[in-house]
C-alpha cells in the first residue's frame, strides 16, 4: 500500500446528542478531535419511529390550487 495516496486514519471521539461518547477510528479531523453529532440514531425519527411529515399533494396539487380556476379556452 502506497503511503502518499491515503488519508490519515486516527482515533477521534464521537459525541452523541444525548451526551454519550465513544471512540472510533476515522479520517475526519485530527487525532483526538471530538465530532459532535446534531442527528443520530437516538434522536432521528427514522430510527426512533417518530411521526412522519406527509407532503400534502405535492407540486402538482399546489399548482392546481393556485391556477385551477384558469381556463385555456378562447372566447
Amino acid at each position: 500500500m502506497k503511503a502518499e495516496g491515503h488519508p490519515d486514519y486516527h482515533m477521534i471521539t464521537v459525541k452523541m446528542t444525548d451526551g454519550s461518547e465513544f471512540q472510533t477510528r476515522s479520517t475526519w479531523g485530527n487525532e483526538g478531535d471530538t465530532l459532535t453529532l446534531d442527528i443520530d440514531p437516538t434522536s432521528h425519527p427514522a430510527w426512533t419511529g417518530g411521526t412522519k411529515q406527509i407532503q400534502e399533494g405535492g407540486r402538482v396539487a399546489a399548482f392546481n390550487k393556485r391556477f385551477g380556476g384558469l381556463s385555456l379556452k378562447k372566447n
